[in-house]
């Protein structure tokens, strides 16, 4: 089965947990909050990725302008962005894990 199939199957269930299961921190600290209070993280966390991955989308429109272009300013804006944005996306799309590890850590 093809990736694309796959998560046409996920969305098709219905359930966004099913698609975002990794933006849904549930254990470690997680595990003390309520469940409103897991919901607004998994909508902040969701949010900040969903931000970051349309700023990589706005700097590779910038890299293929520069390249258009010619200008090499607009092309190093372009790929700082990207990888900025795409770092940011896998901090935040892990933090949950980060935060279970550090947690244990400390116990």
């Amino acid at each position: 089965m093809s990736v694309s199939q796959h998560l046409v199957d996920l969305a098709a269930s219905g359930d966004i947990g099913t698609l975002v299961n990794g933006l849904s921190p549930d254990w470690g600290p997680f595990g003390q909050l309520g469940t409103t209070g897991r919901t607004v993280i998994q909508a902040l966390m969701a949010g900040v990725v969903l931000v970051l991955l349309g700023r990589a989308i706005l700097g590779a429109v910038h890299l293929k302008v520069g390249e258009g272009q010619h200008d090499v300013a607009q092309v190093s804006k372009g790929k700082k962005e990207i990888a900025g944005s795409l770092v940011g996306a896998f901090v935040v799309a892990s933090i949950g894990t980060i935060f279970t590890i550090v947690y244990g850590m400390g116990i």
